[in-house]
């Protein structure tokens, strides 16, 4: 062990003439401990919150929506998907047709947005399918077409089949529906009548439930057959929008203007990123404001560091004089103290890391700590500690430690010997 090194840490086993020096050094690394702490856990909730959000989102929704300029949605739309299917980079696509509609169970209604899938195609874009919880997504499957008679009227014979609708959890509770009940989907796109515009309207059994955990899907998404949906809008082979999945996500931007030059003019795209970069955004900029406003509390503890070193230098006045006229060099001495506060902040971040990332495996591993999924998309506050924070945290509490020590180590390098030990 280096002489300096030696010197520092008998320092601080040594008995105090002054128990408040020995106070003062237990609060700042307890400081130390607890702002690391902090920061890991605040770092790690951020983190879990982007991590958890991004794997729902790119798991609920395709990373790249084709859609046409035009409001009239994309017609003689098989050989378009064929052909974009077999781009680079494109590893599948799956057509849908959106429109709003309101879903009504007796006296409860909700509005909501109606996708038309054709469930084979859709499962290759996305995960929402398979998180059906209750029911069974089969019932979406395409059937005989003698078997999916179905008009925009109410359907009131009991040997009619109703076409099968899969809903989201909160919006089945939202309108008191269970798996097997009728519900009623109204459409704004109604027919002109000599009355007026009549809203079209079908009656559809709930065959599934869905739980994706992610609140705005759960609480707003239906999804019909795209028969079923073309026929409930009066948009015979018409779709709104191709769906797209690539092998890169976060190259979805690149590949989205490749599909859009293929598809030719009248098209443009979207991918998950630009539809929610200011979600993330917001997510980025609390991780900063977070760090920032709880490195304050390693400050603090740098600064009782600071008074804890001063006061040992006042302390250990003699002791200095001593080693200096035992020829100890000016730098050793300011060595020696600068290695004492270094070691109160080693001491403080390793313990911090220890209980920072120990704090977040359990609330990551048993989640004991809930939401309101309305509020924040989630149930749940997830955790998700990284290596590459704790280097972080660790280097700026020791930066912001090390700072502490140089006033009360140059304070102790200017000891005079002879001034020092003249009434010894």
């Amino acid at each position: 062990m280096r002489f300096e090194l030696f010197i520092a840490a008998r320092y601080l086993r040594a008995k105090r003439r002054q128990a408040v020096v020995g106070v003062i050094t237990t609060i700042s690394v307890i400081g130390v401990a607890a702002g690391v702490a902090a920061l890991i856990i605040a770092l790690a909730i951020t983190n879990g919150m982007r991590r958890d959000l991004q794997e729902r989102l790119v798991g609920s929704t395709a990373h790249v929506m084709l859609i046409r300029i035009s409001a009239d949605g994309i017609r003689d739309w098989r050989p378009l998907v064929t052909r974009l299917r077999a781009l680079p980079h494109v590893t599948a696509a799956a057509p849908s047709l959106y429109e709003e509609v309101l879903i009504s169970r007796g006296a409860k209604s909700a509005g909501a947005l109606i996708n038309g899938i054709v469930p084979a195609d859709q499962r290759t874009v996305s995960d929402i399918l398979q998180s059906v919880k209750t029911g069974s997504v089969a019932a979406l499957e395409p059937v005989a077409p003698s078997t999916t008679d179905s008009t925009s009227a109410p359907d009131t014979s009991p040997n009619q089949t109703l076409p099968p609708i899969v809903i989201g959890q909160d919006l089945a509770e939202t309108i008191g529906a269970e798996v097997g009940d009728t519900i009623l989907v109204t459409s704004p796109q109604g027919e002109l009548t000599p009355l007026g515009l009549v809203p079209r309207y079908q009656r559809c059994t709930v065959a599934g439930i869905f739980n994706s955990g992610f609140y705005q899907y759960d609480s707003s998404y239906a999804f019909l057959r795209l028969t079923d949906a073309q026929r409930l809008f009066s948009e015979p082979d018409l779709i709104s929008a191709i769906n797209f999945k690539v092998d890169d996500m976060y190259r979805a931007d690149v590949i989205a203007r490749q599909i859009e030059q293929t598809a030719g003019p009248g098209y443009e795209t979207t991918n998950w990123m630009e539809q929610n970069r200011e979600l993330f955004r917001a997510l980025r900029l609390e991780q900063v404001v977070t760090f920032i406003i709880l490195a304050l509390i390693v400050c603090v503890a740098a600064l009782n560091i600071l008074i804890a070193l001063t006061m040992m230098v006042m302390e250990k006045t003699r002791d200095i004089a001593v080693l200096m006229s035992f020829g100890v060099r000016v730098d050793q001495i300011r060595r020696i103290f600068l290695l004492q506060g270094l070691l109160i902040s080693l001491i403080g971040t390793a313990l911090g890391l220890v209980l920072g990332f120990g704090l977040s495996w359990l609330g990551g591993h048993y989640r004991f700590i809930h939401l309101d999924a309305s509020v924040y998309s989630i149930d749940y506050l997830p955790f998700a500690p990284r290596l590459i924070d704790a280097v972080i945290v660790g280097a700026v509490s020791l930066g912001i430690s090390l700072v502490a020590t140089l006033y009360p180590s140059s304070s102790a390098a200017k000891v005079l010997p002879a001034e020092a030990l003249r009434y010894e």
